[in-house]
């Protein structure tokens, strides 16, 4: 599997048969910034309360994005070949987003593993783990963490950032190696991989990837192992109503220990 040139990041298909319909996808959820809108709206926030915006927005900007996708269906579908699909987000079931055929509501095209990440949380990166091991993705699956702000820093409504876009397998593969041969450890780096898993498993389907030791419960987090170092620094250098996140962020983190 080669990078496709197109989609930074993405891991390039070629061999499936809806291929064209996934470089498609890629550069729509890699457009979504540009189309996304929200009713959402926060106001009366103070500088202490900056860190705590993520867990009760997450999961709302997450739907938001799949909306906006649907709404870009001229985008992923401009010949009207996959209109009985649609992308629909799935509730504690892996991956979080499906393009599923509407009429019967089972079949699956293809899967979007999507994560929000509030730019301006005070670890500075995203931190969500993922741990579903690599046989639940199929080679065409993304995994997408979206950045966010809000407009007016401590007021306003939602605004996204250019997603972080990858191949779910590869994160997969690529973390597993990290953990078992590439980090500095000294306890066990054995790895327990469920088996009998396949891709768009059932919601009690038993799929992630386990550790044998991990005291410091940091096993999948997508920020430690490397694939998205490039990719943090850029985003944190984007200027947030002229400012570089990173400064706003360091600015916040001084006036919430003061």
């Amino acid at each position: 599997m080669r990078v496709d040139p197109a989609v930074p990041g993405a891991r390039d298909p070629s061999s499936w048969e809806h291929y064209a319909l996934w470089r498609r996808v890629c550069r729509a959820v890699s457009s979504v910034p540009d189309r996304f809108s929200s009713p959402t709206r926060i106001e009366g926030l103070l500088v202490q309360d900056i860190f705590t915006l993520n867990a009760p927005l997450a999961a709302t900007i997450e739907e938001q994005v799949v909306e906006t996708l649907n709404r870009m269906r001229s985008v992923w579908d401009p010949d009207g070949a996959y209109e009985t699909f649609a992308f629909e987000r799935q509730s504690q079931t892996f991956p979080d987003v499906v393009l599923r055929q509407i009429s019967n509501g089972r079949d699956i095209l293809m899967g979007i593993e999507l994560k929000g990440w509030y730019l301006l949380a005070s670890e500075g990166v995203p931190t969500y783990r993922f741990t579903a091991t690599a046989a639940a993705c199929n080679p065409w699956d993304l995994l997408v963490v979206v950045p966010w702000v809000l407009a007016d820093v401590l007021s306003g409504s939602p605004v996204l950032h250019p997603p972080f876009v990858e191949s779910a397998r590869y994160c997969a593969e690529r973390r597993n190696e990290y953990w078992k041969n590439l980090r500095t450890a000294s306890a066990d780096t054995t790895i327990h991989v469920p088996e009998g898993i396949r891709p768009y498993p059932a919601k009690s389907d038993p799929i992630s990837d386990k550790p044998a030791q991990d005291a410091g419960r940091n096993f999948g987090r997508l920020a430690r192992y490397g694939i998205m170092d490039e990719y943090i620094e850029r985003t944190r250098a984007r200027r947030v109503r002229g400012i570089p996140a990173r400064e706003w962020l360091a600015f916040f983190k001084k006036q919430s220990s003061a």
